[in-house]
């Protein structure tokens, strides 16, 4: 198993010999206007790719999509990818990505086994209240690959039971949690805050956790430099990776263990 992030929550992931591409962001650099209803106007992506897009989709055997908001999914993305390439999504997303004319759409509404590699959609909330809903529908995904080994990508979610309930059911190897405290002006954060990342250390002691999402978007408001501080203080870092755009995490090497209370 390996990982790499590429920006935000753009992954490349290869499993089993399969190289996969999770929620390919690909717009160049201010390509897009500041989320609507935030408190700043900087252009979106805030940051460059750190390679061409053209290299970022290279070789590709999958990708896979957990939701269609824009800083997941972009038209980049519906441009560049390979229209025959193997696509996997929420059911709810194939009439759109058909539109894109992506043509091997591989809907996942419970689990789907491709390559030996199982893939379980779990849920996920991107907020709370009224915000939640109308950025629903999105959704999480558990990767098991052909030596058994579990990567458990919340995607944009809170920490609520659904996440806590993942976490104990499938006790994970690997977990990606989009962080960064984004929020809409006035609202409460609709994905983790470095303090939920914390937490779902704790809740998973035996798994490396990686935080993502992090300093792409007009509308995420901490920062690695945040979140490195916090895992510091809270004595986490040898088990928290916080990588930088372009970085592959050493997700085969078991994190140190926390010591015991």
């Amino acid at each position: 198993m390996h990982l790499r992030l590429i920006r935000h929550a753009t992954l490349r992931l290869e499993l089993g010999g399969c190289h996969v591409i999770v929620d390919p962001m690909l717009d160049a650099a201010g390509a897009r206007p500041a989320v609507e209803g935030t408190e700043n106007d900087r252009r979106n992506p805030l940051v460059e790719l750190p390679e061409p897009a053209e290299v970022v989709v290279a070789g590709l055997d999958a990708a896979l999509v957990t939701h269609l908001h824009q800083d997941h999914f972009d038209a980049a993305a519906a441009k560049l990818l390979p229209k025959d390439l193997r696509l996997f999504c929420q059911p709810e997303d194939v009439e759109r990505l058909s539109g894109h004319g992506f043509g091997d759409l591989r809907p996942v509404g419970e689990h789907v086994d491709w390559e030996g590699i199982g893939i379980t959609r779990v849920p996920a909330r991107h907020g709370s209240g009224a915000d939640a809903e109308a950025l629903a529908p999105v959704s999480g995904f558990v990767l098991r690959d052909t030596d058994g080994r579990t990567l458990y990508l919340a995607g944009d979610t809170v920490l609520y039971e659904g996440v806590e309930q993942t976490l104990a059911a499938h006790r994970p190897d690997v977990v990606v949690v989009n962080t960064s405290g984004a929020r809409f002006a006035g609202g409460q954060p609709i994905v983790m805050t470095a303090r939920d990342v914390v937490a779902v250390a704790r809740l998973a002691p035996a798994a490396r956790i990686v935080a993502v999402h992090l300093e792409a978007i007009n509308h995420c408001i901490e920062t690695r430099a945040d979140l490195h501080q916090l895992l510091h203080e809270e004595d986490l870092t040898e088990r928290v990776t916080v990588p930088e755009n372009g970085a592959a995490v050493p997700v085969d090497q078991p994190p140190a263990r926390a010591p015991a209370p």
